[in-house]
Protein backbone atom coordinates (compact mmCIF):
# COMPACT_ATOMS: atom_id res chain seq x y z
CA UNK A 1 0.00 0.00 0.00
CA UNK A 2 1.53 3.42 -0.78
CA UNK A 3 -0.02 6.07 1.03
CA UNK A 4 0.70 9.97 0.72
CA UNK A 5 -0.43 13.33 2.85
CA UNK A 6 -1.21 16.74 1.07
CA UNK A 7 1.48 18.80 0.82
CA UNK A 8 1.74 22.20 2.75
CA UNK A 9 -1.28 23.92 2.72
CA UNK A 10 -1.69 25.68 0.65
CA UNK A 11 -33.76 9.89 -12.25
CA UNK A 12 -33.56 8.26 -8.80
CA UNK A 13 -32.50 5.24 -7.80
CA UNK A 14 -34.95 3.50 -5.11
CA UNK A 15 -32.75 3.39 -2.10
CA UNK A 16 -31.71 1.04 0.26
CA UNK A 17 -33.14 -0.19 3.36
CA UNK A 18 -30.47 0.79 5.80
CA UNK A 19 -27.80 -1.78 7.48
CA UNK A 20 -27.81 -1.49 11.19
CA UNK A 21 -24.51 -1.31 10.51
CA UNK A 22 -24.84 1.92 9.36
CA UNK A 23 -22.27 4.63 10.58
CA UNK A 24 -22.77 7.99 12.09
CA UNK A 25 -20.15 10.45 10.56
CA UNK A 26 -16.86 10.34 12.66
CA UNK A 27 -14.45 12.39 12.42
CA UNK A 28 -12.57 11.01 8.84
CA UNK A 29 -14.38 9.31 6.05
CA UNK A 30 -12.39 7.45 3.59
CA UNK A 31 -13.49 7.42 0.35
CA UNK A 32 -12.20 4.94 -2.46
CA UNK A 33 -12.90 3.87 -6.28
CA UNK A 34 -12.01 0.49 -7.46
CA UNK A 35 -12.94 -0.64 -11.33
CA UNK A 36 -12.81 -4.38 -9.98
CA UNK A 37 -13.64 -5.62 -13.72
CA UNK A 38 -16.49 -8.05 -13.05
CA UNK A 39 -17.90 -7.67 -9.66
CA UNK A 40 -19.18 -11.52 -9.27
CA UNK A 41 -15.55 -13.05 -10.72
CA UNK A 42 -13.68 -10.79 -7.81
CA UNK A 43 -16.15 -10.57 -4.94
CA UNK A 44 -13.61 -12.99 -2.51
CA UNK A 45 -11.13 -9.70 -3.43
CA UNK A 46 -13.42 -7.26 -2.78
CA UNK A 47 -14.54 -8.47 0.29
CA UNK A 48 -11.19 -8.86 1.58
CA UNK A 49 -10.79 -5.04 0.46
CA UNK A 50 -13.34 -3.91 2.10
CA UNK A 51 -12.64 -5.82 5.30
CA UNK A 52 -8.69 -4.62 5.09
CA UNK A 53 -9.06 -1.09 4.01
CA UNK A 54 -12.93 -0.34 5.64
CA UNK A 55 -13.77 2.77 2.92
CA UNK A 56 -16.79 4.23 4.62
CA UNK A 57 -17.91 5.33 0.60
CA UNK A 58 -16.63 2.85 -2.43
CA UNK A 59 -17.26 3.48 -6.01
CA UNK A 60 -16.83 0.59 -7.90
CA UNK A 61 -16.66 0.39 -11.62
CA UNK A 62 -17.02 -2.84 -14.55
CA UNK A 63 -19.39 -4.34 -12.28
CA UNK A 64 -20.13 -5.93 -15.28
CA UNK A 65 -23.87 -7.43 -14.67
CA UNK A 66 -27.30 -6.01 -14.21
CA UNK A 67 -28.56 -4.51 -10.72
CA UNK A 68 -30.30 -7.77 -9.99
CA UNK A 69 -27.63 -10.12 -10.46
CA UNK A 70 -25.15 -7.93 -8.21
CA UNK A 71 -23.90 -10.26 -4.98
CA UNK A 72 -24.98 -7.39 -2.17
CA UNK A 73 -26.06 -9.99 0.38
CA UNK A 74 -22.10 -10.72 1.31
CA UNK A 75 -21.41 -6.90 1.07
CA UNK A 76 -24.44 -5.99 3.31
CA UNK A 77 -23.50 -8.51 5.95
CA UNK A 78 -20.26 -5.87 6.26
CA UNK A 79 -22.15 -3.57 6.97
CA UNK A 80 -22.34 -0.83 3.77
CA UNK A 81 -25.84 0.31 1.90
CA UNK A 82 -25.29 -0.95 -2.07
CA UNK A 83 -26.73 1.11 -4.68
CA UNK A 84 -26.04 0.11 -8.25
CA UNK A 85 -26.66 1.19 -11.92
CA UNK A 86 -25.76 -2.27 -13.92
CA UNK A 87 -25.75 -3.45 -17.49
CA UNK A 88 -25.25 -6.98 -18.70
CA UNK A 89 -21.81 -8.15 -19.31
CA UNK A 90 -20.73 -4.31 -19.45
CA UNK A 91 -19.60 -1.60 -17.87
CA UNK A 92 -21.99 -0.81 -14.92
CA UNK A 93 -20.92 1.39 -11.66
CA UNK A 94 -21.78 0.58 -7.51
CA UNK A 95 -22.08 2.86 -4.89
CA UNK A 96 -20.99 1.41 -0.93
CA UNK A 97 -21.63 3.26 2.06
CA UNK A 98 -21.70 2.82 5.20
CA UNK A 99 -23.40 5.79 6.15
CA UNK A 100 -27.06 6.59 4.24
CA UNK A 101 -27.87 7.63 0.97
CA UNK A 102 -30.22 10.51 0.91
CA UNK A 103 -30.12 10.26 -2.96
CA UNK A 104 -28.74 8.10 -5.37
CA UNK A 105 -29.45 9.27 -9.53
CA UNK A 106 -27.47 7.44 -12.00
CA UNK A 107 -26.48 8.42 -15.69
CA UNK A 108 -25.11 11.64 -16.93
CA UNK A 109 -27.11 14.26 -18.39
CA UNK A 110 -26.45 15.89 -21.61
CA UNK A 111 -27.44 12.61 -23.93
CA UNK A 112 -30.78 10.60 -23.29
CA UNK A 113 -29.89 8.25 -26.10
CA UNK A 114 -26.91 7.32 -24.10
CA UNK A 115 -27.76 3.81 -22.32
CA UNK A 116 -24.32 2.88 -20.87
CA UNK A 117 -24.43 2.31 -17.12
CA UNK A 118 -21.25 4.72 -16.54
CA UNK A 119 -22.31 7.07 -14.14
CA UNK A 120 -23.88 7.13 -10.36
CA UNK A 121 -24.23 10.14 -7.91
CA UNK A 122 -24.97 9.78 -4.69
CA UNK A 123 -25.42 12.06 -1.81
CA UNK A 124 -24.80 12.15 1.83
CA UNK A 125 -25.94 13.89 4.59
CA UNK A 126 -23.38 15.32 7.28
CA UNK A 127 -23.49 17.29 10.28
CA UNK A 128 -24.26 20.69 8.31
CA UNK A 129 -24.84 20.32 4.42
CA UNK A 130 -23.89 17.20 2.56
CA UNK A 131 -21.65 14.83 0.93
CA UNK A 132 -21.56 14.51 -2.84
CA UNK A 133 -19.81 11.18 -4.52
CA UNK A 134 -20.34 10.51 -8.42
CA UNK A 135 -18.73 7.78 -9.41
CA UNK A 136 -17.93 7.47 -12.94
CA UNK A 137 -16.29 5.02 -15.73
CA UNK A 138 -15.21 6.89 -18.31
CA UNK A 139 -14.91 5.37 -22.01
CA UNK A 140 -11.67 4.28 -23.21
CA UNK A 141 -12.25 5.96 -26.50
CA UNK A 142 -9.78 3.07 -28.49
CA UNK A 143 -9.52 2.86 -31.93
CA UNK A 144 -9.36 6.45 -31.85
CA UNK A 145 -9.87 6.47 -35.49
CA UNK A 146 -13.63 5.67 -35.22
CA UNK A 147 -16.73 6.58 -33.54
CA UNK A 148 -15.39 5.61 -29.74
CA UNK A 149 -13.25 8.79 -29.54
CA UNK A 150 -15.78 11.54 -30.77
CA UNK A 151 -18.44 9.62 -27.87
CA UNK A 152 -15.44 9.67 -25.36
CA UNK A 153 -15.03 13.31 -25.96
CA UNK A 154 -18.20 14.46 -26.22
CA UNK A 155 -18.78 12.19 -22.65
CA UNK A 156 -16.29 14.42 -21.21
CA UNK A 157 -17.33 17.51 -22.49
CA UNK A 158 -20.90 16.37 -20.73
CA UNK A 159 -18.81 15.75 -17.20
CA UNK A 160 -17.09 18.89 -17.25
CA UNK A 161 -21.07 20.78 -17.58
CA UNK A 162 -22.14 18.36 -14.61
CA UNK A 163 -19.34 19.32 -12.59
CA UNK A 164 -19.77 23.00 -13.50
CA UNK A 165 -23.35 23.13 -12.01
CA UNK A 166 -21.98 20.59 -8.74
CA UNK A 167 -19.14 23.40 -7.86
CA UNK A 168 -21.42 26.37 -7.86
CA UNK A 169 -23.05 24.44 -4.60
CA UNK A 170 -20.19 25.05 -2.43
CA UNK A 171 -20.69 21.41 -0.69
CA UNK A 172 -17.38 18.98 -0.67
CA UNK A 173 -17.78 16.93 -3.64
CA UNK A 174 -15.76 14.07 -4.62
CA UNK A 175 -15.47 13.06 -8.43
CA UNK A 176 -14.42 9.36 -8.30
CA UNK A 177 -13.54 6.55 -11.01
CA UNK A 178 -11.84 5.30 -14.09
CA UNK A 179 -10.94 8.39 -16.05
CA UNK A 180 -9.43 6.53 -18.87
CA UNK A 181 -7.25 9.23 -18.92
CA UNK A 182 -3.22 9.23 -18.34
CA UNK A 183 -2.82 12.91 -17.20
CA UNK A 184 0.67 13.33 -18.07
CA UNK A 185 4.01 11.65 -19.14
CA UNK A 186 4.78 11.14 -15.23
CA UNK A 187 1.45 8.94 -14.41
CA UNK A 188 2.25 6.51 -17.83
CA UNK A 189 5.66 3.77 -18.65
CA UNK A 190 7.29 4.87 -21.59
CA UNK A 191 4.41 7.76 -22.44
CA UNK A 192 6.04 7.66 -26.39
CA UNK A 193 4.53 4.58 -26.75
CA UNK A 194 0.68 6.26 -25.74
CA UNK A 195 1.05 8.95 -27.69
CA UNK A 196 -1.86 7.95 -30.26
CA UNK A 197 -4.24 6.73 -27.44
CA UNK A 198 -7.20 7.33 -26.82
CA UNK A 199 -6.02 7.63 -22.97
CA UNK A 200 -3.11 9.85 -23.77
CA UNK A 201 -4.24 11.64 -26.89
CA UNK A 202 -3.73 15.84 -26.16
CA UNK A 203 -7.84 16.77 -26.76
CA UNK A 204 -7.92 13.56 -23.61
CA UNK A 205 -5.67 15.34 -21.44
CA UNK A 206 -6.99 18.97 -22.60
CA UNK A 207 -10.29 17.73 -21.56
CA UNK A 208 -9.00 16.26 -18.11
CA UNK A 209 -7.43 19.87 -17.64
CA UNK A 210 -10.82 21.72 -17.93
CA UNK A 211 -12.15 19.92 -15.21
CA UNK A 212 -8.97 20.97 -13.26
CA UNK A 213 -9.45 24.75 -14.29
CA UNK A 214 -12.71 24.92 -13.28
CA UNK A 215 -10.87 24.39 -9.43
CA UNK A 216 -11.50 20.36 -9.05
CA UNK A 217 -8.35 19.15 -7.56
CA UNK A 218 -6.47 15.65 -8.41
CA UNK A 219 -6.30 13.96 -4.66
CA UNK A 220 -3.11 12.21 -5.35
CA UNK A 221 -1.36 15.46 -6.87
CA UNK A 222 -2.16 17.24 -4.21
CA UNK A 223 0.04 15.06 -1.97
CA UNK A 224 2.81 14.09 -4.05
CA UNK A 225 4.68 14.93 -7.43
CA UNK A 226 6.79 11.13 -7.59
CA UNK A 227 6.30 9.56 -10.93
CA UNK A 228 5.33 6.21 -11.52
CA UNK A 229 1.91 6.10 -9.00
CA UNK A 230 0.17 3.60 -11.44
CA UNK A 231 -3.18 2.09 -10.69
CA UNK A 232 -3.26 0.00 -13.83
CA UNK A 233 -1.64 -2.43 -14.92
CA UNK A 234 -2.42 -4.57 -18.43
CA UNK A 235 -2.73 -8.40 -18.16
CA UNK A 236 -0.48 -8.37 -21.28
CA UNK A 237 3.58 -8.76 -21.80
CA UNK A 238 4.21 -8.85 -18.36
CA UNK A 239 3.32 -5.40 -17.56
CA UNK A 240 2.48 -5.74 -13.60
CA UNK A 241 5.99 -7.95 -13.17
CA UNK A 242 7.53 -5.09 -15.04
CA UNK A 243 5.48 -2.02 -13.48
CA UNK A 244 4.34 -0.89 -17.04
CA UNK A 245 1.58 0.77 -15.74
CA UNK A 246 -0.94 3.63 -16.13
CA UNK A 247 -2.60 5.95 -13.39
CA UNK A 248 -6.25 6.63 -14.94
CA UNK A 249 -7.82 6.04 -11.78
CA UNK A 250 -8.44 9.66 -10.13
CA UNK A 251 -10.73 11.08 -7.17
CA UNK A 252 -11.24 15.21 -8.16
CA UNK A 253 -12.07 17.29 -5.51
CA UNK A 254 -14.30 20.38 -4.71
CA UNK A 255 -12.46 23.22 -2.77
CA UNK A 256 -14.78 22.66 0.01
CA UNK A 257 -13.40 18.94 -0.11
CA UNK A 258 -9.58 19.49 -0.83
CA UNK A 259 -9.72 21.67 2.02
CA UNK A 260 -10.47 18.78 4.40
CA UNK A 261 -8.21 15.97 2.58
CA UNK A 262 -5.61 14.35 5.49
CA UNK A 263 -4.34 11.63 2.88
CA UNK A 264 -4.23 9.62 -0.38
CA UNK A 265 -3.03 5.77 -0.78
CA UNK A 266 -3.24 3.38 -3.90
CA UNK A 267 -3.32 0.05 -2.84
CA UNK A 268 -0.89 -1.57 -5.33
CA UNK A 269 -0.86 -5.09 -3.06
CA UNK A 270 -4.13 -5.77 -4.53
CA UNK A 271 -3.12 -6.48 -8.07
CA UNK A 272 -0.38 -9.51 -7.17
CA UNK A 273 -3.25 -11.36 -5.80
CA UNK A 274 -4.38 -14.09 -7.76
CA UNK A 275 -6.60 -13.61 -10.65
CA UNK A 276 -7.02 -9.73 -9.99
CA UNK A 277 -8.41 -7.02 -11.50
CA UNK A 278 -6.32 -5.16 -14.03
CA UNK A 279 -6.99 -1.59 -11.92
CA UNK A 280 -6.29 -1.29 -8.11
CA UNK A 281 -7.94 0.75 -5.21
CA UNK A 282 -7.46 4.31 -4.63
CA UNK A 283 -8.25 6.29 -1.74
CA UNK A 284 -8.73 9.48 0.44
CA UNK A 285 -9.47 9.95 4.05
CA UNK A 286 -10.93 13.43 4.41
CA UNK A 287 -11.59 15.34 7.57
CA UNK A 288 -15.21 15.98 8.11
CA UNK A 289 -15.51 16.51 11.51
CA UNK A 290 -17.99 19.44 11.76
CA UNK A 291 -19.06 19.89 7.99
Amino acid sequence: MLVFVPKAPGAAIPLPEYSRNSKRLGQLMRIATWNVNSVRQRLDHLLTWLRETSPDIACLQEIKCVDEAFPREPIEALGYNVVTHGQKTFNGVALLSRYPLDEATPRLGGDPEDAHARFLEGVVSLKRGVLRVACLYLPNGNPPDTDKYPYKLNWMSRLLEYSKERLKTEEPFVLAGDFNVIPAARDVHNPEAWVNDALFRPATRERFQALLDLGLTDALRATTDAPGQYTFWDYQAGAWQKNHGLRIDHLLLSPQASDRLTAVGIDKHVRAWEKPSDHVPVWIDLDLEGA
